[in-house]
């Protein structure tokens, strides 16, 4: 978490970049190590209603610039407004925010450069994919100011193991991007310099396929997992039967019976 002062900020909070169907959304506070202020959260909100709505958006790179990815709340402003409503509002935005991410069509690839800790661990962890950095390191370090990380605790105890989870919620100890992979909070982890191709690699995977299929198949996945396993398989096989009768996956079957590349709407 940041306690970094808050300078005049002159450039734009959110960098947007696009190319060939993968916007890249870059959080733009790096003297504060990217720290969730009030406007930050906003511009968040703003910039993933406008991307949800965008059909030629078809994966978003969440990142962060400097050498952080995200320190999680802005602590000085936190510390300016000591009322219990402010600081509702401020974690139900924040919250807001997460569940945002998890509704959108597109799917979402945290590129973790750096420390992520307490909502910016949440951050990655509310993310569809994660690839990190071998120089990045992750924290649920709220504990270690007095302040239990409840909100991060959401996504992280739905990220990895329950204990692995705790652990960290806790302790407040960081923990490096190796092991991050090996507690399922990460899907990849490279040297720095590799950061950006791995990124171009999995995008290319996901664009290579219809985006209409992908966006229904993310929102089964989640909302599937709210529920118990006979209303979650009840739900899974209405949607893989309306699925099979979509154009594109009959033709992905005659291209596959046929020995040759499909041809997508």
């Amino acid at each position: 978490m940041s306690a970094q002062p808050i300078v005049p900020e002159t450039d734009p909070l959110l960098l947007w970049r696009q190319e060939a169907g993968v916007l890249h959304l870059t959080l733009n506070r790096p003297l504060q190590y990217n720290a969730l202020s009030e406007q930050m959260l906003a511009a968040l909100r703003q910039a993933l209603a406008k991307i949800g709505a965008d059909a030629s958006i078809r994966v978003l790179v969440l990142g962060g610039a400097g050498k952080a990815f995200c320190a999680g709340h802005d602590l000085r402003q936190m510390r300016q407004n000591v009322r219990l409503e402010y600081y509702q509002g401020l974690f139900a935005e924040c919250a807001a925010l997460m569940g945002q991410i998890r509704t959108l069509p597109q799917p979402v690839i945290a590129r973790v450069q750096g420390v992520a800790t307490a909502a910016g661990c949440q951050l990655v962890a509310s993310c569809d994919l994660a690839v990190a950095s071998e120089a990045a390191r992750f924290a649920a370090s709220g504990i270690n100011i007095g302040l239990f990380c409840s909100t991060p605790a959401v996504p992280l105890a739905r990220n990895m193991g329950q204990k692995q989870a705790f652990e960290m919620l806790v302790t407040g100890d960081f923990i490096d991007a190796q092991t991050a992979r090996a507690r399922g909070l990460v899907n990849r982890v490279v040297p720095h310099e590799q950061l950006d191709a791995e990124i171009e690699g999995l995008t290319a995977a996901i664009l290579s396929k219809p985006a209409h299929i992908l966006a229904a198949g993310k929102s089964l996945f989640y909302r599937q997992q709210d529920m118990g396993i006979e209303a979650a398989y009840q739900l899974a096989v209405q949607t893989m039967a309306c699925n099979v009768l979509e154009p594109d996956a009959l033709e992905g079957i005659d291209a596959f019976l046929a020995k040759r590349q499909p041809n997508w709407r």
